[in-house]
């Protein structure tokens, strides 16, 4: 088998700036393929209170644009609000412009918070729910007309075992992320017809900037007095079976498989990544 076996495809990316996103971009790159990466960048982000993310800096964002092309492929890097549709829609045309084509949607942009339910501020439920599931249904809306007429496509969206397994104080976030399975299940029936998959992919704790800020929160809700390096060492690498923290480029390399020719019988499925572990 080919290792540029995506040569002559193009990929979109959401959250390609950091993270898992990034991760995804530069596998889809190492196997030939031209990517367009968009974030929301630290310039023009205005953070809610009590949203943990991580935006990249402008500068950040261009330095994977050039991790990209030095894998020898095509790349383009966008200022990206996948909670604006006009933002979604520019960064779909810019990617079209540039490489002809969206063959696969790399869906990784998102956020944590940390909010017990009987007191959840309304406004950050509707928040978390418009970037975590709103911004997949935008982005997959404008790629899978192309894909389906095309008969090729590949869709892969970052879900979580939060999906499936809840956690106190993290209601916005595990519903966001079990409505993305719904979301993955149905588009990948309407693509199956016609060479389109759709899968999720669900980690468990993946040592990013996102999850190190997410710490920070959970800490202190928490009330112990614990620092955020006591919570990852005894919480999550401690209670791990395999004793450690999952990295990006496993996540991304599990998405570059997803979109080999052998790979498409694999669609509308939940694929946890999780070292053994049930969170």
């Amino acid at each position: 088998m080919s290792e540029r076996y995506l040569a002559g495809r193009a990929a979109m990316v959401t959250g390609g700036g950091s993270g898992m996103g990034r991760a995804m971009a530069l596998a889809f790159a190492r196997a030939g393929a031209d990517v367009a990466i968009g974030s929301l960048v630290a310039e023009s982000a205005k953070p809610k209170q009590g949203e943990d993310t991580y935006f990249p800096a402008r500068a950040e964002l261009e330095m994977v644009r050039r991790e990209i092309e030095g894998l020898g492929v095509k790349a383009i890097a966008c200022d990206l609000d996948v909670r604006s549709n006009d933002s979604v829609q520019a960064f779909f045309d810019a990617t079209v412009a540039a490489f002809g084509k969206v063959d696969i949607l790399g869906n990784a942009a998102g956020l944590s918070l940390e909010q017990p339910m009987a007191s959840h501020d309304d406004a950050m439920w509707h928040h978390l729910l418009d970037v975590n599931l709103n911004g997949y249904y935008r982005t997959i809306k404008r790629a899978l007309p192309g894909m389906i007429e095309r008969k090729w496509g590949r869709i892969l969206n970052i879900a979580s075992t939060a999906a499936t397994v809840g956690a106190k104080d993290n209601a916005a976030y595990c519903a966001s992320k079990a409505a993305i399975l719904g979301l993955t299940r149905c588009v990948a029936l309407e693509g199956a017809p016609h060479g389109v998959s759709c899968n999720a992919i669900s980690p468990t704790y993946v040592d990013t900037a996102m999850m190190r800020k997410a710490l920070v929160s959970m800490v202190a809700l928490e009330g112990k007095g614990r620092t955020p390096d006591q919570f990852l060492a005894e919480s999550v690498v401690k209670t791990n079976p395999q004793g450690r923290i999952l990295q990006p480029e496993e996540v991304g390399s599990l998405a570059a498989f997803l979109c080999r020719e052998e790979s498409f019988g694999i669609t509308a499925e939940n694929i946890q990544v999780t070292a053994g572990a049930l969170w």
